[in-house]
């Protein structure tokens, strides 16, 4: 297996064990002193361990649909829905790897919205159900 196969291999377990809810399985992606950034709060979290500490006051319910992951290399990017308490939330996670972890990932999130009238003779549906 090459090494883009294995970090593919490792971000998919990653989803895999946060849809489970394996919170060991889905950290050890990470660095011990891998940073996450929350750009829209203004938030930066030092550490594998502070990273799974702030994931522990998530709503009990929550869910992840992986729509793609795409990358090479060191840099690769998961587009995801998660969904706490059966509201959809769309999430791109961007993650920088050195030596098969995580080292960096920075998370953007963003809510559905209904797209306004004046596009509906310019658009078409994105695949699969909106939120989905």
């Amino acid at each position: 297996m090459d090494a883009d196969a294995r970090i593919r291999a490792a971000i998919e377990e990653h989803w895999r064990a946060s849809e489970r809810g394996d919170t060991d399985a889905e950290h050890a992606v990470y660095a011990t002193d891998a940073v996450l950034d929350y750009p829209q709060s203004g938030e930066r979290f030092r550490g594998r361990a502070t990273i799974a500490a702030q994931r522990g006051g998530h709503p009990a319910d929550r869910h992840f649909t992986v729509r793609r992951i795409t990358g090479h290399g060191d840099l690769w990017v998961s587009e995801c829905v998660i969904t706490y308490d059966g509201e959809p939330t769309f999430s791109v996670s961007v993650m920088e790897f050195a030596d098969g972890q995580v080292v960096h990932e920075t998370q953007y999130f963003a809510d559905p919205f209904d797209a306004p009238a004046s596009r509906a003779a310019l658009a078409e549906p994105t695949p699969g159900p909106q939120g989905a």
